[in-house]
């Protein structure tokens, strides 16, 4: 079982959308989607964000995300500004 929930992740995601613009997010598997990419950024040598030893890479990813260490951008967002993001990004349109 996925722990925190992809609710709980999906809300964490969105948490600075304004009202009234759409959702970064609005599917879990946006969230698989963009979790799994990190884990291979994360094997293939990426550091990780968080502490993570003694868990798989893809258990890394989602603490990462739930801590809001990554973000998850959209082709739109990542053309017109890469650089406005902080720690590392994970871009929805790559998945």
């Amino acid at each position: 079982m996925l722990h925190p929930s992809y609710a709980d992740l999906i809300k964490v995601v969105n948490s600075e959308v304004e009202e009234g613009e759409d959702p970064v997010v609005s599917s879990r598997y946006s969230i698989v989607m963009a979790t799994s990419k990190r884990a291979r950024q994360i094997i293939a040598g990426d550091d990780e964000l968080v502490d993570g030893r003694g868990k798989k890479p893809l258990s890394v990813a989602v603490e990462e995300l739930n801590q809001g260490k990554i973000k998850i951008l959209n082709e739109e967002l990542e053309q017109t500004d890469e650089a406005a993001a902080e720690g590392e990004t994970v871009s929805e349109a790559e998945q």
